[in-house]
C-alpha cells in the first residue's frame, strides 16, 4: 500500500492492549516472557488463532478510528515482543529455561537456552502480516525482535561468544524480514531496547548485527530503543539519555525510534542522528491520564527543533500492550489530531 505522503506521519511502536476475553492481563502484568507463557492465553488451542484473528481486527480498527496511518497488527499473537520469535528458531531451547538478572537489574528471569547452531526453520510471523496486509487498506509496519536484544535474551552454551550468537540471529532475522517484504509489509522494525542496557557490548557488534539483519530490504526500516514497559519499568529507574544512541547512525536503517515523552529526554540528542527519519516518542505510557491535544502537539513542536518537519514521525514511546485499552486509544487520538494540528501550523 502507498505510505503515507503528508508530513508528521504517525504510527505506533507495535503491541496494542489485548482484550481481557483473550489473555490474563493479571498474569501479563507480572513479566514480560523470554521463554513461552502459553498459560497466558484464555481459550484452548483449538479456538485460539480465531481469537486471536478477532482481537488483532479490533485493535487495527482502534488504530485506524483514532487516525494511524502506518498501522500495525497489535502484536496480538505474542506473549512479548520477541519470545515468539526466538523461541521458534533450530538451536534454542525454551523448554528447559536457563536464568539471567532481568534487564532491570534486580530480579532473575527465565531465558531460553542456546544448544546448537541458531537457523530459522520457516516463517514466524509472515501469517500475521498477510492477515494485516488483508484488513487494512492503511501502510502496514511488522515489527521482529532485533538480534543484539535477542542475544541478550538467552543463555549462550553453544556459540563461542556472544557476537557469534547474535549473527547467526541476524541471519535468521533477515530471513523473515525478506518474507515479511514480499507478504506485503511496507515498514519493518527491529526491537533493539537492550543496546542500551549493555552499551560496550553494543559499541563492538550491535551496528554489524543491525546491518546483516536488514540486509537486501527495500522498504522503509526502523531500529526502536526504549527503556522498558513504562508498566514494568517505573519512570524513577529510567535514565536521563540514551548511552548508545549515535552510533545508530552507521546503521542501514532508514529510522530511529526513541522514547522521549516519559524520561523528558534532552532532544537535542537528536543531532547525532543526521542522517536518519526519528519516529519520536510524544505519547507519556507511564501517566495514566490521556493527554491533551495541545500537550503532544509541544511535544512534536519541540521535536521539530532538531529534525526537519520531514524526518519526524510521531508515536507512543514504547508499546502499549500493558494499558488499559481505553486509554491507549484516549491516547493515540490525542496524538493523531496533534499532528494535524502541527501539520496545519506548519502548512
Amino acid at each position: 500500500m502507498p505510505m503515507p505522503t503528508h508530513i508528521l506521519p504517525t504510527t505506533v511502536v507495535g503491541s496494542y492492549p489485548q482484550p481481557e476475553w483473550l489473555v490474563n492481563r493479571a498474569m501479563l502484568s507480572k513479566v514480560v516472557p523470554r521463554t513461552r507463557l502459553h498459560d497466558m492465553w484464555r481459550l484452548p488451542a483449538e479456538h485460539l488463532e480465531e481469537a486471536q484473528d478477532d482481537a488483532t481486527i479490533v485493535a487495527i480498527r482502534d488504530m485506524e478510528r483514532a487516525g494511524i496511518d502506518i498501522v500495525t497488527d497489535g502484536e496480538i499473537r505474542r506473549e512479548s515482543y520477541s519470545n515468539r520469535f526466538a523461541t521458534a528458531l533450530d538451536g534454542i531451547d525454551g523448554d528447559n529455561p536457563a536464568m539471567i538478572v532481568a534487564r532491570t537489574g534486580n530480579t532473575q528471569t527465565p531465558v531460553p537456552r542456546v544448544v546448537g547452531p541458531v537457523r530459522r526453520k520457516g516463517p514466524v510471523e509472515l501469517h500475521d502480516m498477510q492477515f494485516l496486509r488483508k484488513n487494512t487498506e492503511r501502510a502496514a509496519k511488522i515489527t521482529l525482535p532485533g538480534p543484539f536484544t535477542m542475544s541478550q535474551q538467552a543463555k549462550n552454551e553453544f556459540y563461542k561468544d556472544e557476537e557469534e550468537l547474535a549473527m547467526a540471529l541476524a541471519e535468521a532475522v533477515n530471513a523473515e524480514a525478506l518474507d515479511l517484504q514480499k507478504a506485503g509489509a511496507d515498514v519493518i522494525q527491529l526491537d533493539e531496547p537492550w543496546v542500551r542496557n549493555n552499551p560496550e557490548l553494543a559499541k563492538r557488534y550491535a551496528v554489524k548485527a543491525i546491518n546483516r539483519a536488514l540486509r537486501g530490504i527495500t522498504v522503509p526500516t526502523v531500529v526502536h530503543l526504549c527503556f522498558g514497559y513504562a508498566a514494568v519499568v517505573p519512570g524513577s529507574n529510567k535514565p536521563a539519555g540514551y548511552s548508545f544512541l549515535a552510533e545508530l547512525d552507521d546503521t542501514i536503517a532508514d529510522q530511529i525510534s526513541i522514547e522521549a515523552a516519559q524520561p523528558k529526554l534532552d532532544l537535542g540528542v537528536l543531532r547525532d542522528l543526521s542522517s536518519k527519519k526519528i519516529m519520536l516518542g510524544v505519547l507519556d505510557l507511564a501517566d495514566p491520564a490521556i493527554e491533551s491535544v495541545d500537550t503532544v502537539a509541544d511535544r512534536i513542536r519541540n521535536g521539530l527543533k532538531y529534525v526537519s518537519p520531514d524526518r519526524l514521525v510521531p508515536a507512543p514511546d514504547c508499546g502499549m500492550k500493558y494499558m488499559p485499552r481505553a486509554t491507549a486509544f484516549g491516547k493515540l487520538k490525542a496524538m493523531c489530531d496533534a499532528a494535524a494540528k502541527v501539520r496545519r501550523e506548519i502548512g
